[in-house]
């Protein structure tokens, strides 16, 4: 009967944790973590990667790439962060960009190979601030306490104010490696990033149409290498590029509206 009991406590408290938030889309989010730890946590990282990782020195580069962040960071809610967001361009061949809570954004030059113009590198700033908005690093982190460490520790994280160390964070926006479980929270993740990182785009004045073309060179560079969808962490493109085009009205009538024009070239 104890046990029955027990179970049946667990049951509900990960019922209430799992109701404590809601992402920009709707979706129930298990949030265990503050906002001053999780910006802390950011800060954390980002200055080790500073400090591992070459930084561009190429003025006309991180003059492009700053222009077109500092464009969509006005538009991030006041509440998601309210600072400067510092913005890092690092000399690496990988196609790929990130952002992280506590306002840092960072750029690999390889990403510029493929993301052609401004509207498409704003495609890829925009969905790397979209998981920051949507605090996918935290429910990340708060989803893998929950599986791995049990309901004990759940209490004792919830209690405890001390901050973990980087490499969490690091993981928090990683490549996980279960299947069943993190794989597809992961691909729900960069879905929902896609639909923010639209909707920013759009509001800070960059076609949004383009993120479609950036997924289209996205394919063509993978060589027809891109994993399977059901194995792979990120949706296939053709998959993004259909769930972008689906919520395409409502971004083109925010570009519309909006009178802004970045000028990044």
């Amino acid at each position: 009967m104890k046990s029955r009991i027990k179970s049946f406590a667990t049951a509900g408290m990960l019922t209430v944790l799992c109701a404590c938030a809601t992402s920009p889309t709707g979706r129930n989010q298990v949030l265990l973590y503050s906002e001053t730890q999780m910006a802390e946590m950011g800060g954390q990282a980002f200055s080790s990667m500073k400090e591992e990782l070459t930084i561009s020195n190429q003025r006309v580069e991180n003059s492009y790439v700053q222009c077109v962040a500092k464009s969509l960071t006005p538009y991030v809610p006041q509440s998601v962060f309210s600072g400067e967001w510092e913005v890092v361009v690092f000399e690496d061949e990988q196609v790929n960009a990130f952002a992280l809570p506590g306002g840092k954004i960072g750029v690999y030059t390889g990403l510029l190979n493929v993301a052609k113009t401004q509207s498409q590198l704003a495609a890829v700033i925009g969905h790397e601030i979209g998981h920051v908005i949507a605090h996918h690093g935290n429910e990340r982190m708060s989803t893998s306490t929950l599986t791995n460490l049990g309901t004990q520790a759940v209490s004792q994280v919830i209690s405890s104010n001390e901050v973990a160390y980087s490499d969490a964070i690091m993981a928090a926006i990683g490549m996980g490696s279960e299947v069943a479980i993190t794989l597809p929270f992961s691909r729900a993740h960069e879905s929902e990033a896609d639909l923010i990182g639209l909707a920013l785009m759009a509001q800070a004045g960059f076609d949004p149409r383009e993120s479609v073309v950036l997924w289209q060179n996205m394919e063509a560079a993978s060589n027809g290498q891109q994993p399977i969808e059901l194995l792979s962490t990120h949706p296939a493109p053709q998959s993004r590029i259909a769930n972008l085009q689906a919520n395409m009205t409502g971004a083109l009538n925010d570009y519309q509206q909006t009178t802004t024009r970045p000028n990044c070239h």
